[in-house]
């Protein structure tokens, strides 16, 4: 074993052989991999090897693409057989309910370029003959899903990786992780020490073990998983003799289950509700190649539906159950990226479906690595979205929330009730008192809206306007044309300050740095000219004589750009940035009406000249130390008040108490963003994301090119220079009684012009055959006369995509925003666009100038 590698691979499973390999194939050939016992000793080698595309982050689906692409590929440079079975799946639906997602599944998929089908129970039972097909209403065909050789997948990428150059160490396990001060790691081994310049944690079922060698808990857990395998059943040796095939995969939501055969029988899985956490609190260094006692009882609820509506499986004979342990984090998604607050420290973890993502997940990571972006949106999987409130037992608690869900639908406004409330206000109890439906936003309670007096406080969960409908366009109503209240601790705050904050702040924004009192919205860009933040930045008076910077931006986006903010700090410790968190809280009024509501609770003056749109003043609101934005996210007149929590009740009472003559009402969250629709402001994560350049996003105004030589500003200049490709736009949209989501297909009238932004279609897939052996293409019967397959259609093409929407109440229009070509962003035409909404394509116009104060009048006076 060589003393010292660029990069140190920990783990030995199919991620950090996936990992090995793209290091070694993006040019990094002094790297190696080392593992405690032999490959694939963790998770992998008892894996079902299943693979499939879908996911519900379009994102991470791309990822998931490649990584079934990629299977050819190592095993032509390995000369290992994967073992590939690319026998295409359904995913069936035994409600209403569950067409409408696999609508939605479908609908993304066509700006994905994935070749899904929506079809019939009969069309399903033609391809698994084992199901009972009157347990369905119909199902969704994927061609690009299969199944594999575990073992045979994982060695494919170790061989591939030591071809160009990798070495791996086997049956030595990293006892312990040390940093010199040049950054340099020593991973300490049983036979010896390497220095490397990164460690990467590819641990598995020890990535937690190895986090903590580094003081990093991360939010992973192992829970055991099982599957049966069925005796040789005449029926499957039957229906391949017949057919010249296999039989496909099956994901069945009802039962929980997923089914495929495994040689002249059938794999059975289930996702149990019992479900049993695996050694939560510590990983045993000397478990290998084991299983798990299986019990049977606990997954026979979902068994009873599986045999009800697969009749074909019951009477086979179970040859042998497995159940092994596999990780998972909070919300399923793998754990990748840098670790915020540690040098050079990567994860590539808690990969749980390893043979549908390890691929994608190796090339992202090595992307970032080498290249310093992964060259995806990776936010979906990035390890940095998880706060410190994921500790150990809240990440017990959401796994195995999360677990039990995993075939169970997500309805868009339902929020999940396992380990909360975490993290609260002062004002928690309030506004359960004042019936508010509270969300988890980042960790935080926050409420989303109010019940009326009298009602339950609860969402009733679904696809379509629900009875937050009402509710929420009384909120919207009264704060327009009066003035609300709502409760903003759910922003992130920082404070930058130093001798050298202002000139590292014009380093890292596109916007020039506000004089002093005043307040500037910037984007911030990576070094490719791509979005990665979006605050808003006011300039607080000096202290000490050192300028003082009031930051405002996205929750949940905290450790991602605390990790970019140290990543560029000084080194001569002239920059000092400290993140609140919740030690800084605040609230937010909004509405004609608000001025004179805040002037009674102040003793100075906030008159329109002594107190502008955009100033920024430290002043007692209510006898209570704050800190005073004249801005809003409602796009009205209004102001942010900041406040350390001692003094939130005060100041909330004090505003409740003085706005009894103005007709004050609570509004939450999504009144919140209804209100942002009607300005066309964009959110982050949803609009503003790493995958889009500053013009594609429509924030022209606040890039400065001319300011100073910022961060991404020679690809902005030449973004600009060149024309942006997307565009961000707003659509009024002619919805019925569901609105956008975000992900859906945005549709032009533009005849056979190809405007070039959809995905291609993936290289291979498997055909849909019917009973008969014959290829069936494109009936769509499941969806109806009007369904149209694929991202063509006549004159229509799908050139876009919705970031999100909803009903804008004040307005009375449904509204979505999302990215069109920007030779289309400016046409304003009826009839050219359309926006797909569960399987219906609604028309829908672009409107460039906001539909609420189009010239932001009432936000200035």
């Amino acid at each position: 074993m060589k003393s010292h590698a660029k990069a140190v691979v920990i783990g030995g499973g199919v991620v950090g052989c996936s990992v090995l390999y793209h290091l070694a194939k993006a040019g990094w050939t002094d790297i190696m991999l080392i593992e405690r016992s032999e490959l694939t000793s963790g998770s992998s080698w008892h894996a079902a090897g299943g693979f499939h595309t879908l996911n519900g982050d379009p994102n991470v689906a791309k990822l998931q693409a490649y990584t079934v692409q990629l299977y050819k590929e190592i095993e032509e440079i390995s000369g290992q057989s994967c073992s590939l079975h690319l026998t295409g799946g359904v995913m069936m639906a035994d409600t209403p309910e569950r067409m409408d997602f696999l609508r939605l599944a479908h609908a993304k998929g066509r700006y994905l370029g994935m070749d899904t089908e929506l079809i019939t129970p009969s069309e399903a039972k033609a391809m698994f003959p084992l199901m009972d097909e009157t347990n369905f209403v119909g199902a969704m065909w994927d061609p690009v899903e299969g199944h594999l050789d575990p073992s045979g997948t994982t060695h494919a990428y170790a061989k591939a990786a030591r071809k160009l150059g990798a070495e791996i160490v086997l049956r030595n396990r990293v006892v312990e992780l040390t940093q010199e001060v040049d950054g340099t790691w020593n991973v300490v081994t049983e036979q010896g020490t390497v220095k490397a310049e990164h460690v990467v944690n590819c641990g598995g079922l020890w990535a937690r073990e190895i986090g903590r060698m580094v003081g990093v808990e991360l939010p992973v857990l192992a829970m055991e998983h099982m599957y049966l395998l069925t005796e040789p059943m005449p029926e499957v040796e039957e229906f391949n003799k017949s057919t010249g095939r296999e039989m496909i995969g099956v994901l069945d939501f009802k039962g929980e289950i997923y089914t495929r055969q495994e040689r002249n029988g059938i794999l059975l899985g289930t996702y149990e509700k019992a479900c049993k956490p695996w050694s939560p609190v510590n990983t045993p260094w000397d478990f290998g190649h084991e299983l798990l006692q299986p019990d049977i009882d606990r997954i026979a609820p979902s068994l009873e539906i599986g045999f009800k509506h697969f009749p074909g499986i019951e009477k086979a004979g179970i040859k042998q159950i497995i159940n092994g342990p596999f990780t998972f984090a909070l919300d399923g998604n793998p754990l990748v990226g840098p670790v915020q607050g540690l040098t050079n420290f990567w994860c590539a973890c808690a990969v749980m479906a390893g043979f549908s993502q390890g691929g994608g997940v190796g090339l992202a990571l090595s992307n970032w690595m080498v290249h310093g972006d992964p060259g995806f949106d990776v936010w979906g999987m990035d390890v940095a979205r998880f706060g410190e409130w994921a500790t150990l037992r809240y990440t017990n608690a959401k796994v195995r929330e999360n677990y039990s869900r995993r075939f169970s639908i997500r309805f868009p406004n339902e929020e999940l009730p396992a380990a909360r409330p975490a993290q609260t206000t002062p004002l928690y109890d309030t506004m359960l008192a004042n019936n508010a439906v509270m969300g988890d936003s980042w960790g935080l309670e926050t409420p989303l809206w109010f019940a009326p007096k009298g009602s339950e406080p609860k969402d009733i969960v679904s696809f379509h306007r629900s009875n937050d409908f009402g509710p929420i366009g009384e909120e919207v109503r009264a704060t327009r044309e009066r003035v609300g209240v709502t409760e903003i601790a759910n922003f992130a705050k920082y404070e930058v300050s130093g001798p050298g904050a202002e000139d590292f702040l014009n380093r890292l924004m596109t916007n020039r740095m506000p004089k002093s009192g005043r307040i500037v919205l910037t984007p911030m860009l990576n070094e490719f000219g791509r979005l990665i933040g979006d605050f808003t930045i006011a300039k607080a008076g000096p202290r000490g004589g050192e300028d003082r910077f009031m930051i405002w931006g996205s929750s949940a986006a905290q450790k991602y750009h605390m990790r970019w903010f140290e990543k560029h700090l000084p080194k001569d410790g002239s920059v000092r940035i400290h993140r609140f968190d919740q030690t800084l809280v605040g609230l937010s009024i909004a509405g004609p009406k608000s001025r004179d509501l805040l002037q009674k609770l102040v003793d100075v003056d906030i008159s329109t000249k002594a107190f502008r749109f955009m100033d920024f003043r430290e002043m007692a609101v209510g006898g209570a130390p704050c800190m005073v934005n004249r801005i809003t996210y409602t796009g009205d007149l209004g102001y942010e008040i900041w406040m350390a929590p001692a003094y939130q009740r005060l100041v909330y009472n004090a505003i409740k108490e003085a706005g009894e003559e103005f007709g004050l009402v609570d509004f939450g969250m999504r009144a919140l963003l209804s209100m942002r629709l009607e300005k066309n402001f964009p959110t982050w994560f949803r609009e503003l994301r790493p995958i889009y350049g500053p013009f594609e996003g429509s924030m022209d105004r606040f890039i400065k090119l001319e300011k100073n030589d910022f961060i991404g500003r020679e690809a902005a200049a030449k973004e600009q220079a060149e024309g942006p490709k997307l565009r961000r736009v707003s659509f009024i949209v002619d919805a019925a009684d569901a609105d956008v989501m975000g992900d859906e297909p945005i549709w032009a009238k533009v005849g056979g012009k190809d405007y070039g932004t959809v995905e291609k279609p993936h290289g291979y897939g498997a055909p849909r055959f019917d009973a008969g052996g014959n290829e069936v293409r494109g009936s769509n019967a499941a969806e109806g006369a009007s369904a149209v397959r694929g991202i063509v259609d006549g004159d229509w093409r799908v050139v876009g995509w919705v970031t999100s929407g909803g009903y804008a109440h004040y307005v009375e229009k449904s509204m979505a925003q999302g990215y069109v070509p920007a030779a289309l962003a400016e046409n304003e035409s009826a009839g050219l666009f359309e926006v797909e909404i569960l399987g219906h394509r609604r028309l829908a116009r672009i409107n460039v100038e906001p539909p609420f104060d189009p010239s932001g009048e009432k936000m200035r006076t």
